[in-house]
């Protein structure tokens, strides 16, 4: 059993549906080519209605120190994720910043690239890992693509984590059971179109990763 994160929420409709269906942490945009962006004025309506107990995680990629304090003017914030090429030194300069804990993204494609798992479990507050982009890709995740889940098998982190990457109500249920993620994100996979959330997939999505 995994709890769940719901990325990319931009409807009211659909922060309800997630918060109905039993998500413990909602994601909200703040990259403007993601398809799933949103205004820091329409955060303050989406996270406004969250009830205690539901994390609202803010998605940044590179983030300036001006954008981070706009964002955090207007919207109530509980975690800060960082999806970019943020270095360890730069995790901890935002948490400095923000005064919210930090979650770091690290892309896997290969066994090169675990021990950025260990360097930003120093810095960071918890880590998500995720499918390393492909070459040249506009958006840094969300993007439908998985990695090898069997790199994670049996390996143990300094920090809480949970798992992302091209998960869907179809195959989340295998991911947790291969890799032992105590949390599942997703995006792309409870969609109907770029960015279109779909309130049956995010259903079956939470009640797959739960079971």
């Amino acid at each position: 059993m995994a709890e769940v994160k719901i990325c990319g929420l931009s409807e009211e409709r659909h922060v309800a549906a997630a918060v109905d269906a039993g998500a413990r942490f909602l994601g909200f945009v703040f990259f403007p080519k993601s398809p799933r962006a949103v205004t820091p004025t329409q955060a303050a309506a989406l996270t406004a209605e969250v009830p205690v107990g539901v994390a609202r995680v803010g998605l940044f990629v590179d983030p300036s120190d001006d954008l981070l304090r706009e964002v955090l003017d207007y919207a109530a914030l509980d975690v800060i994720q960082l999806h970019g090429h943020e270095s360890a030194a730069r995790v901890a300069e935002v948490k400095a910043l923000t005064g919210l804990p930090v979650m770091k993204a690290v892309g896997l494609s290969g066994p090169a690239d675990l021990p950025q798992l260990m360097d930003y479990g120093v810095a960071a507050d918890m880590l998500l890992v995720d499918a390393k982009p492909p070459a040249g890709a506009d958006l840094p995740g969300g993007n439908g693509l998985a990695f090898d889940w069997r790199l994670l098998v049996g390996r143990h982190w300094l920090r809480p984590w949970m798992l992302a990457g091209g998960l869907t109500p179809d195959n989340v249920a295998e991911a947790v059971r291969l890799t032992g993620a105590p949390v599942v994100d997703v995006s792309s996979g409870v969609e109907r179109a770029p960015g279109v959330k779909d309130v049956a997939l995010i259903r079956a999505f939470v009640e797959a990763a739960r079971s």
